[in-house]
């Protein structure tokens, strides 16, 4: 019995073994067979990605070919135990397409990073599939539409970063699911609503960035539970209300950005003890008040501060010199300051900040004088912004040791005393304000040698003496503004003719003497030229006329003279013209009824002459000047000029039956008395004469008078001696010099149509008529 029982347990445990070793070689099988679909899914995935791609400059798909193994292709990487794609890395190829929604077959993938790239249209809901991702890296991509909801599948996500895109809506609620992310970045898209609490909820969260969004409503109180918050950026938002206090007490932020919403409150005055590793400090433009914390200075790695456009108040405090690593601190636009002498005083404190670059102090209420002490601040200092505050007395010498200053801001203060020489120095200067002071005495020549300044101004001081001609080495000028100063002498050819200026040239409100220079047609790509109300003459010069990109051009309250230069034609870009209170004559040119851009135009008070046009911006009153021009007609209504001949002519078919009879009985007896006195005349040549008065009939006929000599007899064509004005042309009374003989002399207006053909029709009527007194 006992032999049979185990005889039946051995056939038994054979059975077992047996079925064991088979579900095992089939498991084996089933497992390869498994492999080889999920490989060939992995295949068919990657190549439909690839389908996706139109532009690829660096030809990174060529790899992607039926020749190599996926797990080879460029980007592609694979478990070695599966051979399933794992990690897709395409960073910064510059590839262009869109991304296939079978990207969500790829299911053993744990990170994707598609960045720097130009993908278009939208994150398919495809990508919910891959639960094993971990890292999801798509700035710099431009992609829009709304964040997939089906993210929430994706619970072991880690880092989400779809910054630099065009993804709008809203973050959807459902991605609360994912309590282990550690970076969290939506910067600069164009998302809205609010800001959702439960990210509160996010443990692990260290980066935090949803800067440059449309965000609304308050931060969320419950964000203060972030323990391990390293990173935190909102800015770039239209969030308000006050910042939990909460958030001060996350120890480990180290940058803290809030700039450019509409936060307001104080800030706590222990900001800088609960906050020991801040380095970056940005609450610049919102609505903060109360004064400037002094245990900032408790935060030892701070390196930026920046409370610029609020509305602080108070003093700077004097311990921010104890900041060892500080390279920003920035509190422009605030009310820092009561105009007292003791508020400059934490600038000798900072010389201790060594590794500061930028100090911007603009727009508050500092009063005192600046000490010579200035000079021995950081010798990487690249900006010193000090403008619109009350800072008066001289400006120390001492700045000129700032050797890496770009940019020196001064303007808008009570500054007096000149201009020291030692300036000159700062060869590295790009920008430099000391516009709208107290500053007298020349202009330092030493300036020449800042030859990267781009932006000068010192406009609104009481300087005195020549522009430098050194200033002409500044070769990388943009900008200059010397006006409302007491400068005299010429304007330097080396100076108007620098080819880099290309915003403005302004030097109005000064003495200045002399013609403008012929240089100043360097200037091509010139968008303002200011010489207003100075005392230049001659004529405007005609190589203005290559200045094609000027759009405002400002030289009223001169003695210029002559007419406008033919190559204005070429100045189709002006949208400003001020000629006003010169002594400019000649009629006005045709040209500027073609200028589609020009907005104003005053040619007031000089002596311009002959019809007005009607087109262009001569048809809107409001927008042209044309008074106290005495021989000006005709031009619209408004203007309320003399009619000119061709309105009397030509009135547009309105005019009365009466005063058209009056016309043309007017022209027929003026046509009978001319034909009259020719046959008068005719007959009376034909009478016998003497031979003296043929010998002086002769000799007129013989008569040569120069332009210059009628120019001369007519007082330069003065509206004095004007005796009228026809269709194409006007007459002037002159007297000539020798003999002292009063002549009638015709000025043909060549540039209207016709005048040539009544030139020679006039010619041919003289020469039939013979005649001493008609030459």
């Amino acid at each position: 019995m006992d032999h049979q029982q185990e005889e039946v347990r051995l056939r038994v445990f054979r059975f077992i073994f047996t079925h064991a070793i088979l579900l095992c070689f089939m498991g084996s099988h089933l497992s390869s067979a498994n492999s080889n679909l999920g490989n060939h899914s992995d295949f068919l995935a990657l190549l439909a990605f690839k389908d996706g791609i139109t532009e690829d400059p660096l030809h990174i798909m060529k790899s992607w070919n039926h020749t190599l193994h996926f797990c080879k292709w460029t980007g592609v990487t694979c478990k070695p135990s599966n051979q399933r794609v794992t990690l897709l890395n395409l960073d910064s190829q510059r590839l262009v397409g869109s991304l296939s929604p079978s990207i969500g077959n790829l299911t053993f993938l744990s990170a994707i990073n598609l960045q720097n790239n130009s993908f278009h249209g939208e994150i398919p809901q495809e990508i919910g599939r891959l639960t094993r991702l971990q890292d999801i890296s798509m700035a710099f991509k431009f992609i829009g539409g709304n964040i997939p909801s089906n993210l929430s599948h994706c619970m072991n996500l880690r880092t989400l970063n779809l910054s630099h895109n065009n993804i709008s809506g809203y973050i959807p609620d459902q991605l609360s699911s994912l309590s282990k992310i550690h970076s969290f970045g939506l910067a600069i898209n164009s998302l809205t609503g609010s800001i959702p609490p439960w990210i509160g909820n996010f443990s692990s969260l260290f980066t935090f960035s949803l800067l440059r969004n449309s965000f609304q409503g308050t931060i969320p109180d419950e964000l203060g539970r972030l323990c391990c918050l390293g990173k935190f950026q909102v800015s770039g938002n239209e969030l308000s209300g006050e910042i939990p206090s909460s958030l001060y007490n996350i120890s480990s932020i180290y940058f803290f950005s809030v700039s450019e919403n509409r936060l307001q409150g104080s800030f706590p005055i222990d900001v800088g003890l609960n906050l020991p590793n801040l380095q970056i400090f940005y609450v610049d433009l919102n609505n903060f008040t109360g004064s400037i914390p002094m245990s900032l200075s408790n935060a030892t790695e701070l390196e930026e501060i920046d409370f610029g456009g609020n509305g602080m108040t108070g003093l700077v405090p004097v311990n921010l010199g104890s900041l060892k690593r500080l390279t920003k601190l920035s509190f422009q636009n605030n009310s820092l300051g009561s105009g007292q002498s003791s508020d400059l005083d934490f600038l000798i404190f900072l010389n201790n900040c060594t590794n500061l670059q930028v100090l911007s102090l603009a727009i508050n209420l500092l009063g005192g004088e600046l000490r010579d002490s200035i000079g021995n601040l950081s010798s990487l200092l690249t900006e010193l912004i000090l403008g619109s505050n009350l800072i008066h007395g001289s400006i120390p010498a001492g700045i000129g040791n700032l050797a890496s200053l770009t940019v020196l801001g001064m303007e808008e203060n009570l500054f007096s005393g000149s201009i020291p020489a030692t300036l000159g120095k700062l060869k590295k200067l790009q920008k430099f304000a000391l516009g709208y002071n107290r500053l007298s005495g020349l202009i330092p020549s030493s300036l020449g040698n800042l030859t990267q300044l781009s932006n000068l101004y010192m406009m609104e001081n009481n300087l005195e003496g020549n522009i430098p001609a050194s200033l002409g080495n500044c070769q990388n000028l943009l900008e200059l503004d010397f006006s409302s100063n007491k400068l005299n002498g010429t304007i330097p050819k080396e100076v108007i003719g620098i080819p880099s200026l290309s915003i403005s040239f302004i030097v109005g409100r000064n003495s200045l003497t002399g013609s403008l220079p012929l240089e100043g047609g360097n200037l091509k790509n010139l968008g303002a030229l200011v010489i207003a109300e100075n005392n230049f003459s001659g004529e405007i010069p005609n190589t203005l006329g290559s200045c094609v990109s000027l759009e405002r051009l400002y030289m009223a309250g001169n003695s210029f003279q002559g007419s406008l230069p033919l190559s204005f034609e070429n100045l189709r870009a002006l949208q400003e013209v001020d000629l006003s209170r010169n002594k400019l004559s000649g009629v006005i040119p045709e040209y500027l009824v073609n200028f589609s851009s020009l907005e104003r135009l005053n040619l007031s008070f000089n002596d311009f002459e002959g019809e007005v046009p009607k087109q262009g911006i001569f048809a809107n009153a409001s927008a042209i000047s044309v008074i106290g021009n005495k021989g000006l007609c005709g031009g619209i209504p408004e203007l309320q000029l003399p009619r000119g001949f061709k309105e009397a002519i030509h009135k547009g078919g309105k005019a009365s039956v009466t005063s058209i009879k009056t016309i043309i009985f007017v022209v027929i007896l003026t046509i009978v008395v001319v034909i009259s006195c020719s046959v008068g005349i005719f007959f009376w040549m034909r009478r016998p004469r003497k031979r003296d008065s043929v010998e002086s009939s002769h000799n007129d006929w013989q008569l040569r008078l120069s332009y210059l000599e009628l120019f001369s007899s007519t007082n330069g064509f003065s509206v004095d001696n004007l005796v009228g004005i026809g269709s194409f042309g006007s007459v002037y009374k002159a007297v000539l010099r020798e003999s002292e003989e009063v002549v009638a002399v015709k000025v043909f207006n060549l540039q209207q149509r016709g005048a040539s053909k009544s030139f020679a029709a006039e010619c041919e009527t003289l020469k039939n008529i013979r005649h001493r007194n008609l030459v």
